[in-house]
């Protein structure tokens, strides 16, 4: 049974769910509805009838319904399968939609007047198209298109809401451009286009630069330094099986790392790294740019590799998988189309209202073809980036979820931020009853991508102040609040019932039922690492940088080592980890992060606990543990 969750506040939806009926006498049924425009947009005018609109059906993947039993298949520890991975061609067989889906939803459209020359089906079979004008957009989905400005000079066309007929919707999980409004967004000032959050938004935080570095053990709590982070998860590890293993950081275009900081910080804290670089994976134009420096566009880049590429040491390669051009940037189905070619939506590009297109025809863009499945997954993927997930619409956001079940089926590990602003989403921003997004809003927010089942939400804790490396660490309360919580479109997996209903019941949420999602969803995050405090060379001078962020990658280096030791023995990859990690024989592996909170939308949110909780997780990975449990799998 897939992790899908009718959304605890229905207006952020709209779904509706049909049975078949006989096209004959097929009634309109609301697909897709958005209640509210987001903030910084604004209703500009109605859409020109004649001008010319991309229409794109999701349709519906076949199997798609088994996708979590058959994760769990190759992920739990108790299945005979475990690490028995999938390769992508049995994926790419497995969920592609029906011969059936395909011809009821071309039917539909040449029965309603498009002539078949114009459906066009992606060379994936996962994606219908039609080169349609508005007029005919509008007629063929009871909808009303208008455009959009937001307030950095940005346009976007969108609908309230769209109506597909009832024996269509079986077949389709949604329709592009329509109500979705994760288009990239401009920064004020700037020629770039940042998909995934602004610049200095969503980023790592900082509270400035720092003259004096220590890079001692009694100074953990004032500066985290990779001495540090070794002691406390216990990181004392020489991989062996390097030329077999990878480990992959995304960065998104115009984020990026810059060498002399590097090799700055790897003088005063690596071995061998000065001058080494990660293995550059361009997709669709990415670049390591240097046109924009200083914090809001080193920072996210240098942190995550000066301690991605420390960690692991020098003989591990690390992978960058830089996305998007300078002019474009990129989004999170960019990546995903480079991972996965049946992912991508038609042959040059996702959604134009929404995703990036290339050849990019502009000064300085990318004038090559979209990568379409062009590029080899590593074994371990950190990304800290993320969306608020009333950002997206629910069959949005589901039909990338599933995507990253597909690569656990692969054997990948997926990690991702849990967000920084505690209960609140990215930039303090909570939602109100109708679907919006407010700093004044007192509805608990949470994170997306890391509320997917499919993906392994990290946290963030601190050495606290006047404390020690052998002490227990706290949740995050310095500069940044850990998210957590609990999502408003997926249901709670299977893997992480018994420690959140053990949560749920031992300490009891005292917030009234209407802040929070309580009808039983998905509970994040799944474990955490330090996020405070992080010595990182940034445009020339040391900064001290704090934010899950910083907490993603480091996670990421401990289990590319485990998956190293596993290697070295004849043993796969471990995957999807979160059945794992739940289970009972993982119970010691963790290190119990019990004080703290997260507050946000006008609350302390909630608190770090014995056992599980919506703060820390499972609590900070003990690595000598972990790796003895993984090796005797």
């Amino acid at each position: 049974m897939r992790s899908f969750l009718l959304p605890f506040l229905p207006v952020i939806l709209g779904l509706a769910a049909s049975a078949i009926a006989d096209p004959t006498i097929s009634p309109w049924k609301l697909h897709e509805k958005r209640s509210h425009i987001p903030a910084g947009w604004s209703r500009a005018r109605k859409h020109d009838p004649s001008a010319s609109i991309p229409l794109r059906f999701a349709l519906a993947q076949s199997n798609i319904h088994d996708i979590e039993a058959l994760l769990y298949d190759v992920s739990h520890p108790d299945s005979p399968n475990y690490g028995k991975h999938w390769s992508p061609a049995q994926i790419a067989n497995k969920f592609a939609p029906s011969t059936e889906s395909i011809d009821t939803v071309r039917a539909w459209l040449i029965e309603s007047g498009v002539e078949p020359h114009r459906v066009k089906l992606s060379p994936t079979k996962g994606w219908l198209e039609v080169t349609s004008t508005v007029e005919e957009a509008e007629n063929l989905l009871n909808a009303e298109y208008h455009v959009y400005d937001h307030e950095t000079g940005t346009r976007h066309i969108a609908c309230d809401s769209y109506h597909l007929p009832e024996h269509i919707i079986p077949h389709v999980d949604f329709v592009t451009p329509t109500i979705h409004f994760d288009a990239r967004v401009q920064k004020r000032g700037q020629n770039t286009r940042v998909s995934i959050g602004q610049p200095g938004r969503n980023g790592p935080k900082t509270t400035g630069k720092v003259q004096d570095i220590f890079n001692q053990l009694e100074d953990c709590d004032a500066q985290t330094t990779p001495i540090c982070l070794r002691t406390l998860y216990g990181l004392w590890y020489e991989p062996v099986a390097t030329d077999k293993n990878s480990y992959g950081i995304v960065e998104y275009t115009p984020n990026a790392y810059l060498q002399s900081d590097l090799d700055m910080f790897a003088k005063n804290f690596s071995t061998g790294l000065e001058g080494v670089s990660p293995t550059l994976v361009s997709i669709d134009g990415g670049v390591v740019q240097t046109t924009y420096t200083g914090f809001d566009y080193a920072a996210e880049s240098d942190l995550d590799l000066q301690y991605g590429m420390t960690l692991v040491t020098k003989s591990q390669n690390v992978t960058l998988y830089q996305v998007g051009d300078i002019v474009e940037g990129a989004s999170f189905n960019t990546f995903l189309d480079a991972l996965d070619g049946t992912y991508c939506t038609y042959e040059g590009g996702d959604d134009s209202s929404q995703d990036p297109v290339y050849p990019d025809t502009a000064n300085g863009g990318y004038n090559g073809k979209e990568d379409c499945g062009t590029v080899k997954p590593t074994n371990v993927i950190s990304t800290s980036y993320g969306y608020n997930e009333a950002d997206l619409s629910a069959a949005y956001a589901i039909r990338q979820c599933d995507e990253y079940a597909k690569f656990g089926l692969m054997g990948v590990t997926f990690l991702f931020s849990s967000g920084d602003d505690g209960v609140a989403g990215g930039g303090a921003l909570c939602l109100n009853a109708d679907g919006s997004q407010t700093s004044d809003g007192t509805i608990f927010n949470p994170d997306f991508p890391g509320t997917c089942p499919y993906v392994t939400a990290v946290g963030a804790t601190q050495v606290s102040p006047g404390h020690s490396v052998w002490e227990p660490e706290s949740a995050c309360e310095e500069v940044i609040y850990s998210g957590g919580g609990f999502s408003n479109y997926f249901r709670m997996p299977d893997y992480q019932k018994a420690a959140v209903e053990e949560y749920l019941t031992t300490y009891p949420i005292s917030y009234p039922k209407n802040i929070y999602n309580s009808t039983g969803s998905r509970a994040f995050p799944d474990l955490s690492a330090n996020g405070a405090n992080y010595v990182t060379a940034v445009d020339g001078s040391f900064s001290l940088i704090y934010g899950t962020s910083a907490s993603t990658p480091v996670v990421g280096a401990i289990l590319t080592m485990v998956n190293d030791a596993r290697i070295a023995v004849g043993k796969p990859p471990i995957g999807f980890i979160n059945p794992i990690i739940y289970s009972a024989g993982f119970a010691k592996c963790f290190h119990d992060v019990t004080n703290g909170t997260n507050p946000g939308c006008g609350t302390l949110g909630f608190n770090a606990t014995q056992g599980w909780d919506p703060v820390t997780g499972l609590g900070t990975p003990d690595f000598p543990s972990l790796l003895a449990k993984w090796l005797a799998l």
